[in-house]
């Protein structure tokens, strides 16, 4: 095998996060050398400082900024350069890097994320919100300074792997799976007991807290819905969903003639986020590999959307377009965390969902205007916040 074309000087913002910490703990796998531009977390101090003092980055960045004095004072002396603070994120994301993990949850991903497109990095993009809030631009940007987006959901990876551009147009659907999450065999009635420790239970992936609510509900899945028909220049109609528990078949493309390709692979992270940083090549670690003999039957069905009402939501609003995704999001971030707090149930967060949707559409709302993709993003967020929090307290007063 000859020399790999691999990037030298990387960034990974959201490094204290489970992708975070799964794009450093490959990079140690792999053995690769790299220059760490910058690290940029959350709040997780302590691990952001194990993991500078490891990485050396020029820079180390904590979002929270009442953490900034814990970690100049755990670096000092270290020759790292610390800021704190969502506009020292971005200024981060910026950096001379020339691959950046975009992996920040939620919306305030959107900003760093946009940022290191407009570098001409590659951002290996793990950030939903920056494809659901502002995907044609964000694609649109990285393209015009002469960088890409590549994919690192895994099932947004799968389908990367295996979508040829030049034969887009023969390309009949996208076909994403999912694995059902925890509640796959149960009831509406039971689903509507069910407490937040039992939705974070995930059969197969080990992910962070609301992306693991969000496989429950499977709006998850709605939002990987959306990111493919943007991704991969796809109409709504032809991107579909598939139930596939045991979670090695990842994605699927369909094409005109009749074939089928799949993406197959044991459930861990680090497969395609080496995808991602290696690209077009491949990256050799010491990566679990599949034993098709003993892996036992493949299981395939479709999703059941009366229990799991929030998959069609997000396929409508991904077809009304324009602000409908972002509000869509919002809603669900507020919904999530009102279930993790126990203020409303586990069949609520959709249903929050679908009426902070329902009641912005009757204000006029879900237009997009011209403004400024981050802007104009940040407003409407902030509207249908709002709004879910109306919600919100309004499912608490009935209960």
């Amino acid at each position: 095998m000859g020399p790999l074309n691999l990037p030298r000087k990387v960034s990974v913002l959201g490094s204290t996060g489970s992708v975070g910490v799964s794009t450093l703990d490959l990079f140690e796998k792999a053995g690769v050398e790299v220059e760490m531009v910058a690290l940029a977390a959350g709040r997780n101090v302590e691990l952001l400082v194990e993991q500078a003092l490891r990485w050396r980055p020029k820079l180390a960045v904590i979002q929270d900024e009442t953490a900034l004095p814990r970690l100049r004072a755990a670096l000092a002396g270290a020759g790292i350069a610390t800021a704190a603070g969502a506009s020292a994120v971005v200024e981060a994301a910026a950096m001379d890097a020339q691959w950046v993990m975009s992996a920040i949850v939620g919306f305030a991903g959107l900003a760093p994320t946009l940022a290191a497109a407009r570098s001409g990095a590659i951002v290996a993009l793990a950030n939903k919100e920056s494809l659901i809030c502002a995907g044609p631009a964000l694609l649109r940007t990285a393209k015009l300074a002469g960088g890409v987006v590549i994919p690192v959901d895994s099932e947004h990876s799968a389908i990367f792997q295996v979508f040829s551009p030049a034969n887009a147009q023969h390309v009949s659907r996208l076909i994403l799976t999912a694995s059902g999450g925890p509640f796959m065999g149960w009831s509406r009635a039971q689903m509507a007991r069910a407490t937040p420790e039992q939705a974070r239970a995930h059969p197969k992936w080990s992910m962070g807290v609301k992306i693991s609510i969000d496989s429950a509900t499977m709006m998850n899945k709605g939002l990987e819905v959306i990111e493919a028909a943007y991704l991969f220049a796809m109409p709504p109609e032809r991107v579909d969903v598939l139930i596939h528990p045991q979670s090695i078949i990842h994605s699927l493309v369909e094409y005109a003639d009749g074939s089928t390709l799949a993406q197959l692979g044991p459930p861990d992270m680090k497969a395609p986020i080496a995808c991602a940083f290696a690209w077009p090549d491949r990256l050799p670690w010491p990566a679990q590999k599949l034993d098709l003999a003993r892996m036992g039957p493949l299981t395939f069905e479709d999703p059941d959307l009366e229990r799991f009402p929030a998959l069609q939501i997000a396929k409508d609003a991904l077809v009304a377009g324009g602000a409908a995704p972002t509000v869509m999001n919002a809603a669900d971030e507020v919904a999530v965390q009102a279930f993790l707090d126990r203020r409303i149930g586990f069949l609520d967060i959709a249903t929050t969902v679908a009426e902070t949707l329902a009641r912005m559409d009757r204000k006029n709302l879900l237009a997009r205007g011209d403004s400024d993709p981050v802007e104009g993003a940040r407003a409407t967020d902030a509207t249908a916040r709002h709004v879910a929090d109306e919600v919100v307290n309004g499912l608490m007063a009935q209960a």
